[in-house]
């Protein structure tokens, strides 16, 4: 197939608009053209995991972190990142990239770490703002519930758990016509009154162009008349961090003991216990610290994630515990969350997980 097919579809569940403005997600090697039959998944785009590309014949790999961050000026082998793009490119393999966008949707990252430790009841710890619009239009009765169906069927009227939600209400709407109009009521030169529906509904701007096509074509009118508005209101499905709730609680060592079972970790950086019994639980793949006033407020007893520094873990003032259980370990398991989200698509697509450990950080045990 071609790896748009393959891009496309993984950015219509982690649309690239929802990545944070340092990041740099998507294709960063290759043409979208380029035929794929295979692909390698990893954590980190390295040299040893393009060396294994080459070795598996793969034409495409797909990790979480982007091997460019920053704009490179020069390609002469002198730094890592150089040495990675350089081989890749000589041996027509695509370097694809999911990154802040797969964390910052409700199914991504940080979901996968809710699910390997068995939290339940869990949602966005920290939801993004400005990601949604609300539509209005105008529409004669006969056609406002064929609007309706056309816009929920694009996307649109998505509130949290909810779907096909609108508000709608009756008036009349005026309109005339000159003499180059066909109108579906009325007649040219002459102003028509029409019993219509005011129909509103939300809608993920990233769907805007979707969602207006959808509105045109079940539309009857010639010019349909509608609003657009911007909205502060935040998206309850994108965002940093999630929070849940163990079905079971456990003291706190019990649960760093989970945690290290679960999350496969070497060592936990942790902050002094609390004493409380742990129950609800926030977690951030990898460095999350930002999120650490929105996992107390939210009631979090322990907050799980990586890339803690020294005087960062005076922050929990005793309210709760920090788990710091390193960058790799606390998004490993993305790589099968890839491999599940691809090979459900595309069940003849070949899939590989890498077999390489991209950790740069080591244990001395």
């Amino acid at each position: 197939m071609k790896l748009a097919q393959i891009t496309a579809y993984l950015e219509s569940l982690a649309p690239l608009a929802y990545q944070e403005d340092y990041d740099n997600a998507g294709l960063i090697v290759g043409h979208p053209d380029m035929d794929v039959s295979q692909a390698l998944i990893s954590l980190d785009c390295t040299e040893a995991v393009v060396d294994e590309a080459i070795a598996t014949r793969c034409q495409v790999i797909i990790s979480h972190h982007p091997i460019v961050f920053r704009g490179l000026k020069k390609f002469n082998g002198k730094t890592y990142v150089e040495r990675v793009v350089e081989k890749a490119i000589r041996h027509n393999i695509a370097i694809y990239a999911i990154h802040t966008n797969l964390d910052n949707i409700m199914t991504g990252v940080n979901q996968k770490i809710c699910d390997t430790l068995g939290l339940k009841n869990c949602r966005v710890l920290a939801p993004k703002h400005n990601l949604l619009k609300k539509l209005v239009t105008f529409v004669p009765q006969s056609h406002a519930e064929a609007v309706r169906v056309a816009l929920f069927a694009a996307g649109a009227g998505h509130i949290g758990n909810y779907s096909e939600t609108s508000f709608n209400s009756d008036g009349t709407g005026t309109f005339k016509g000159n003499e180059h109009t066909n109108p579906y009521v009325g007649e040219p030169g002459k102003r028509h009154s029409e019993s219509e529906v005011r129909v509103e509904t939300i809608y993920p701007a990233i769907l805007e162009s979707k969602v207006l096509m959808a509105l045109v074509l079940a539309h009857p009118y010639e010019e349909v008349a509608y609003d657009m508005y911007n909205l502060t209101n935040p998206n309850q499905q994108v965002g940093a961090g999630m929070i849940g709730e163990l079905e079971n609680g456990m003291s706190e060592e019990s649960f760093l003991y989970h945690i290290k079972e679960k999350m496969h970790c070497h060592v936990i950086r942790h902050t002094a216990h609390t004493g409380k019994h742990v129950k609800k639980v926030a977690v951030c793949g990898g460095a999350g610290g930002f999120l650490l006033k929105q996992a107390i407020a939210a009631g979090a007893d322990v907050f799980i994630t990586a890339d803690y520094k020294y005087h960062e873990f005076f922050d929990a003032d005793g309210k709760l515990m920090i788990a710091d259980i390193g960058h790799f370990e606390s998004e490993q398991f993305t790589q099968q969350l890839l491999y599940e989200i691809i090979t459900k698509k595309f069940s003849n697509f070949a899939v590989r997980l890498t077999e390489v450990n991209t950790n740069p950080v080591k244990y001395f045990i």
